[in-house]
């Protein structure tokens, strides 16, 4: 039985930030047990769950969440013949929830990644918990635990949603590096030689989180370093500079629907594709090109979650393999790409990058081919549950 983290409900029941602006979008195949230790943090919201897989199975979620829950069987009644761009037995499902949201931002988060507590112990005579696999910080063994939110430095803490927020919610600094990192932290701010006519930023479109644990590694590190950990925490947020792609993770991120929406887009994964894993690689280094296109702002950093699970490295090898040579024609695409000053809005940006994917990615394989058509069904499913100045209601799953 899993237990909420009972110590910091008191502190977090206060008014939650952006409570009716925030949908939280969860993909799974199981029961949603936790929750429980999310429940101080998340209870407050709406949730999106898209189950994947068996549709007939029951997924079970803890009393006192409001949610809808969208199986296959939805996806299928909802889009009709455009279901085709939405994947099957794969994460990227996640995406259906994006698209029948109707909230300005987006949380999403894997239903592995936990809240923990950290219990300090000294090192002396701990070293084999050490090298079994517990957090290590040098002079101390540190025990996880899933009962408490992990602390920063001082203490406090940390609830990841409100981190996201605080990041989505403040501007970015695509234009010009910032060295203090975020300078509309508290305690920072823009150091000596930054343009002060930079110094109003750019909207922030994305906040990109990271992990403690089990690092977001691709099959061939996994199996050359199958105990490595990660334990730093970093206390920073940076923005990706414009022209710089990197790889987003879509299991604690953060997103304003209204500015990017139509570009989180996961592709086409999982059964019947001959490619898995990428799904958010390819979100990703399509929003990053059309943020810069359209002058908007990509944080990564702070916050971090406690990844507990690390998939089976041989099973992601069979999916990732063909992307791991694939990548390295992907992405010189992606850094050369340019779009039109007609693209003046994410869907006219995201119509004109499927065209270059068929056009430069469909030499490298058929798949592409399907993947840019799939791109632009993408579009319209999304522009017809998501007209233009209307706030049409798709009628929900079952809960």
């Amino acid at each position: 039985m899993v237990e909420p983290a009972t110590d910091t409900i008191a502190a977090t029941r206060l008014v939650p930030l952006l409570k009716d602006e925030l949908d939280i979008v969860i993909p799974t195949i199981r029961n949603l047990d936790f929750l429980e230790m999310w429940r101080p943090f998340f209870e407050p919201y709406h949730l999106i769950i898209v189950q994947d897989g068996d549709p007939s199975k029951v997924i079970k979620v803890p009393e006192g969440f409001d949610y809808e829950l969208y199986n296959r069987n939805d996806i299928n009644r909802i889009l009709g013949p455009k279901a085709s761009c939405i994947s099957f037995k794969d994460s990227a499902c996640r995406c259906f929830g994006y698209m029948v949201s109707k909230k300005k931002y987006i949380f999403t988060i894997d239903d592995d990644c936990f809240i923990f507590m950290l219990c300090c112990v000294f090192r002396d005579g701990f070293d084999l918990l050490c090298d079994l696999g517990f957090l290590d910080f040098g002079s101390v063994c540190v025990i996880c635990a899933d009962k408490s939110v992990a602390k920063d430095p001082s203490g406090k803490a940390i609830n990841a949603l409100e981190q996201h927020i605080k990041n989505i919610l403040s501007p970015s600094t695509p234009f010009f590096f910032n060295t203090l990192y975020d300078p509309y932290r508290d305690g920072a701010d823009f150091v000596r030689g930054y343009p002060f006519s930079l110094r109003e930023g750019a909207p922030t479109a994305v906040s990109h989180g990271l992990w403690l644990n089990i690092p977001d590694y691709d099959a061939p590190t996994q199996l050359v370093k199958p105990l490595e950990r990660n334990t730093r925490y970093v206390d920073a947020v940076l923005t990706i500079p414009k022209g710089t792609l990197f790889p987003m993770c879509g299991m604690n991120l953060c997103f304003d629907r209204d500015l990017i929406g139509p570009a989180m887009y996961f592709g086409l994964m999982g059964d019947g594709q001959p490619i898995g894993r990428y799904d958010d690689m390819w979100a990703g280094w399509c929003t990053k090109v059309i943020c810069d296109h359209l002058g908007l702002g990509v944080k990564t950093g702070l916050p971090y979650i406690y990844h507990s699970k690390a998939s089976n490295p041989f099973v992601n090898l069979k999916k990732e393999y063909k992307g791991i040579f694939w990548q390295e024609e992907i992405i010189p695409f992606f850094q050369a790409a340019t779009l039109s000053k007609d693209c003046t809005s994410v869907q006219k940006c995201y119509i004109e990058l499927s065209k270059q994917v068929k056009e430069k990615l469909g030499k490298v394989d058929p798949y592409f081919d399907k993947l840019a058509d799939a791109m632009v069904t993408w579009i319209e499913a999304w522009d017809e549950l998501n007209p233009s100045g209307a706030s049409a209601k798709v009628s929900n799953g079952k809960a």
